[in-house]
């Protein structure tokens, strides 16, 4: 199913959609080099247009994304009514020398005083060493699920298939 960026907008500016993307973990789904799927959690940012998760250069996830950059992207809470943000998109790697500040920004959530902040700073420029990859995702397709306004698309077409019934 194609989308048109304003629908997508449309999706991704809705208030929960905002609170979602605002959030530390995604879980990007993606095929593996062997062909198998994966899906793994990654610390992102979102910066308006785009998700950027950042990765080590040797991290498997890149070979396998430089064959079939294909993603999906699930962003979801722990909680009843679950709200789950559904994204797919297209990967774009960017390999940079030092540390992207995606990924500073992507961990400040992260309970820590400032002491321990600069460490683990310290800890990260010191680890990467030979700089990371951006994973950059523009989206092509964004779907809220929120269980009030929003359902899984079989749902809602059970849903509408009943008020048929009802009417009939």
């Amino acid at each position: 199913m194609t989308m048109q960026a304003n629908e997508i907008a449309e999706v991704l500016n809705r208030p929960t959609s905002q609170d979602l993307l605002a959030r530390d973990v995604t879980r990007v789904a993606y095929v593996a080099k062997d062909g198998t799927p994966r899906n793994v959690p990654i610390a992102f940012v979102w910066n308006g247009s785009e998700i950027v998760m950042c990765t080590t250069k040797n991290a498997p996830k890149l070979t396998a994304l430089r064959t079939n950059p294909m993603v999906a992207l699930t962003i979801d809470t722990e909680v009843h009514p679950p709200k789950i943000l559904l994204i797919r998109g297209r990967a774009e790697l960017d390999y940079t020398d030092g540390i992207p500040a995606e990924y500073l920004e992507a961990n400040t959530t992260y309970e820590m005083t400032a002491e321990q902040r600069v460490e683990w700073e310290a800890e990260v420029r010191s680890l990467y060493v030979d700089g990371m990859v951006r994973i950059v995702v523009t989206p092509t397709w964004a779907k809220l699920i929120d269980f009030e306004t929003t359902l899984p698309t079989p749902v809602e077409e059970l849903v509408k298939r009943r008020q048929e019934r009802q009417s009939a």
